[in-house]
């Protein structure tokens, strides 16, 4: 990135694994993929818990002096937070429910990421047993009314619309994921890419990973509903099969993460999407300056 631009830029972190997996939970689940293994010629992966370098990461972000670390999955301990602040970093944090807003502004956050339920990928809620399904408006409001911090609003915005509306409601910026899958610059796998193009629903699961996470419904999403609240575990068990899966193009056992908008996803230069977006969220005031009337 330093090679790249002289911009600020920020780096997102998974904050480390929390709770404990139920005994046996991993081991019942890798049992009903055996025929998937077979399907795809792969053995499982060897599912183990770690934290995905999470004391390196924060190590490499103060050293390069990031201008924001942005923490999903959980709440980071305080002193992460506290030494990249002292190192001159913003942390966010993102949340689900109005009560992880008000834990992470009482741990020091600098901002929070506010994730409505129409999100594609995972869910960013501290527990995941008990993960928030609240849409990003309603959310957005409740966060507002608990704590006094920047929002950025996420799930289901794709469009100039989208990114007015949400700055209508309090937030600072609009956060956008899978509105940026089908431009070129994107690491979207084609099978990925063509998925999105069909119209598809989407569906929560924690079939590939462990973790709830909105896809694309497919094959293996509906008939292994089950998994159990394991992550990274359940990542490390599908992984051969998602990359067998990859290769072959075959999209019935990819995780093909998806918001509840991506059928308005379009096929242009991030650089061009991002002007059409800005264009369009200011048209969109405009009009909405009209609607309103004089004051």
């Amino acid at each position: 990135m330093r090679a790249t631009t002289d911009r600020p830029f920020g780096l997102g972190v998974f904050a480390p694994p929390a709770g404990r997996v139920a005994p046996g939970a991993v081991e019942r689940y890798a049992a009903t993929l055996t025929r998937e293994a077979e399907r795809y010629g792969v053995e499982l992966g060897s599912p183990r818990r770690d934290d995905d370098g999470f004391e390196e990461k924060l190590r490499v972000a103060a050293d390069e002096g990031v201008a924001v670390v942005s923490f999903t999955f959980g709440l980071p301990p305080a002193d992460a937070i506290a030494a990249l602040r002292d190192a001159g970093i913003e942390v966010w944090v993102t949340v689900t429910t109005a009560a992880e807003a008000r834990a992470a502004a009482a741990a020091g956050a600098d901002a929070l990421v506010v994730q409505g339920v129409e999100a594609g990928g995972h869910r960013g809620s501290f527990d995941d047993e008990g993960p928030g399904d609240l849409g990003l408006l309603a959310l957005l409001q409740l966060v507002q009314a608990s704590v006094d911090l920047p929002l950025v609003a996420t799930g289901g915005v794709a469009t100039g619309r989208g990114i007015a509306a949400v700055l209508a409601a309090g937030a600072r910026a609009a956060q956008l994921g899978t509105a940026f899958m089908l431009t070129p610059e994107a690491g979207t796998s084609p099978v990925h890419r063509e998925a999105l193009r069909t119209g598809a629903p989407t569906a929560l699961t924690r079939a590939f990973t462990g973790r709830t996470a909105r896809g694309l419904e497919n094959r293996f999403l509906v008939e292994h509903g089950d998994a159990p609240p394991a992550y990274p575990e359940v990542h490390h068990l599908t992984a051969p099969l998602r990359a067998a899966a990859r290769e072959r193009g075959d999209p019935d056992a990819l995780h093909l993460w998806a918001g509840q908008a991506h059928a308005l996803a379009r096929e242009l230069p991030a650089a061009e999407l991002v002007r059409r977006l800005a264009e369009e969220a200011q048209a969109a005031v405009r009009d909405a300056r009209r609607r309103l009337g004089p004051p």
